[in-house]
């Protein structure tokens, strides 16, 4: 039998749990001396290293004074909630991060409460305690005051204080005298988390994560609850609808270091790896074939958000992308919510259209940026919020919590900004030399609000939101004024045509972007849409005039990031995303089908 201590870390965006991942893995001595090894070794995939944030829950395990401590590295945005919520079930106590300057911020309570409510022990790790103005013993208050108001228990709220920093590479007792290495902080786990509980009788786990090998197929992982996994044993599998099936245990294989082992047996409370099950879901319990017992299935909070997703059917369909028909684009979706929790898919009453539910736009837009790297092209629509209705026949709607950080200059810009999308401000205090501030703002109002809030405030304010519950529907907001620049005919846009448009308003192409009917190229300066030919070259003759063969001076094209883009675009447009473009259009490419359907979108 050997010591186990399960823990989660979590924390808000960028407070520094991969770094503190990667120090605990050096100093448990899991590479050579001589072996190379970069930054950030669990964020191993090229969108959470762009991006620098965890997206995916990953496992690793260390040794340290002969127990063995299996660590599990959770997203901090709560658009990847869903990652947290069934990667929970497999730990004992966690490690709550919190930044020494920032403190306790909205996704930190959003992943705390969930934590709190399984009953998990909790440690808190101050961290970045090595920055100007931070303050660490606030911020110890203000976490006990937000476990409190999270109805932690008398136990939870007992919890043991770690200072240090992770980029330093230390953890101690004192913020104020710092130590050579993090041993305090492994000393701390062992010492106050619970150790795995030993139950013995029949075998069960729940399946939590899901993982694919080229060579073996899908491969289950999750947490022994009770019993002993032997290797070739001959199990049950109880599905959602409460069917069993009956499997067989090809391989076992345990989280060691980096990898993982091969193993004939796992004990109870290890997190193992599981090839040879089939049709398995995540959620189901693996259990013993002649008496099958399933646990509490995870329960995931809804989805608040949704977006259409169809097939691209513009004029340069299929020039850029490898998976373009509608059985491409069906078997991806369903593929994807086999591992992501909070993601649904639903048919509608066309074969080539999708409705995908997800927690926001940056769970949306990480689907699609990955399907854009793997070769899909496809087209997305404006992303909508869900709303319910109550007893009495009300409408509802998703509100969040939104704390912005700002200097104090430009604070005033970003209240003004807030309140016309109908937030509301519930407190404004200074934090260091930046005002706080944080709003009760309707999911509605988030829609494009990140882009207008970091130029009015010239890219200094930092942003955060949470989902907070379902509010009475606050009302209409207003949505982008300034109508578009649509495209009148295809070819390659032309200098000369850009420059005479250019009191038009702003453009999106430059001189030699191929374009084609009914693209949107650029922002009317008014509200309403207007087509446009950007492909009229200047007419050449053998005359010179003095005077009219003036360079052309063109201001340079506006670039969207994805997610700008599914803010920007309006009812009637679409998104085309290609792995070497991404182009706006109006959903009816012909001006006089367009017309005939405005009535639709108006009343949409």
């Amino acid at each position: 039998m050997q010591a186990i201590r399960n823990i989660a870390i979590i924390a808000h965006v960028d407070h520094g749990k991969t770094t503190l991942v990667d120090k605990i893995i050096h100093a448990s001595k899991l590479f050579r001396d001589n072996q190379e090894f970069g930054d950030l070794i669990l964020d191993n995939n090229d969108l959470e290293r762009e991006r620098g944030i965890t997206i995916v829950s990953k496992n690793v395990s260390v040794r340290y004074k002969d127990v063995k401590i299996n660590i599990i590295d959770t997203p901090g945005h709560s658009d990847f909630g869903g990652e947290v919520e069934r990667v929970l079930k497999m730990a004992d106590g966690v490690c709550l991060l919190v930044d020494a300057f920032e403190g306790a911020m909205p996704q930190t309570r959003f992943v705390l409460g969930k934590a709190l409510s399984l009953g998990l022990k909790p440690i808190v790790i101050v961290n970045k305690v090595d920055k100007e103005n931070c303050r660490p013993d606030e911020v110890h208050e203000q976490v006990f005051d937000l476990m409190f108001n999270l109805g932690a228990t008398e136990d939870q709220l007992d919890f043991p204080t770690v200072y240090g920093s992770s980029k330093q590479g230390w953890m101690g007792p004192d913020w104020k005298t710092p130590t050579d290495n993090i041993t305090y902080l492994l000393d701390t786990i062992v010492e106050h988390i619970p150790a795995a509980p030993q139950r013995e009788g029949l075998p069960q786990m729940q399946i939590t994560s899901l993982d694919y090998s080229a060579f073996v197929g899908r491969i289950a992982i999750g947490r022994v609850h009770r019993g002993i996994l032997n290797e070739g044993a001959n199990m049950a599998l109880v599905k959602s609808d409460g069917s069993v099936k009956k499997v067989k245990i090809k391989e076992l294989q345990t989280f060691e270091g980096l990898g993982k082992l091969k193993v004939a047996e796992v004990q109870c409370g290890d997190i193992c790896a599981v090839t040879g099950l089939e049709e398995f879901e995540i959620g189901d319990t693996l259990t013993d074939a002649d008496t099958p017992e399933a646990l509490d299935r995870i329960s995931v909070d809804e989805p608040t958000m949704n977006m259409l997703f169809t097939i691209n059917n513009s004029p340069f369909f299929g020039r850029e992308g490898k998976f373009v028909t509608s059985r491409h684009l069906r078997d991806r979706l369903y593929k994807e919510i086999e591992k992501n929790l909070a993601l649904r898919v639903e048919a509608t009453d066309s074969e080539d259209r999708f409705l995908v539910f997800g927690r926001g736009i940056l769970h949306l837009s990480v689907l699609i940026e990955t399907m854009r790297r793997e070769g899909y092209e496809l087209q997305v629509g404006q992303p909508q919020v869900l709303y319910k209705e109550d007893e009495n026949g009300h409408k509802l709607e998703p509100v969040e919590t939104l704390v912005v950080d700002v200097p104090e200059e430009t604070a005033g810009k970003v209240i003004e900004l807030a309140t016309q999308r109908k937030g509301e401000l519930l407190i404004m205090e200074p934090k260091g030399d930046l005002q706080h501030l944080e709003f009760e703002i309707p999911s509605r109002g988030l829609i494009g609000l990140r882009s207008n809030v970091l130029t009015s405030t010239f890219g200094e304010a930092v942003m955060s939101h949470r989902f907070k519950e379902y509010q009475p529907y606050k009302g209409p907001i207003p949505e982008r004024i300034n109508g578009s620049l649509i495209s009148m005919t295809s070819g390659s846009a032309t200098a000369y045509s850009i420059d005479k448009l250019q009191d038009r308003g702003s453009f999106f192409v430059e001189p030699g972007d191929e374009i084609y009917t009914g693209q949107v190229i650029g922002e009317h300066n008014r509200q309403n849409d207007i087509v446009v030919n950007v492909q009229t070259a200047k007419q050449l003759t053998n005359m010179r005039a003095s005077g009219s063969d003036n360079n052309v001076k063109i201001a340079p094209k506006i670039s969207f990031s994805l997610e700008e883009s599914m803010e920007y675009i309006q009812k009637d447009e679409y998104l085309e995303v290609t792995p070497k473009a991404m182009r706006i259009r109006k959903i009816f490419l012909d001006e006089n089908e367009r017309k005939r359907n405005q009535s639709k979108f108006a009343m949409a």
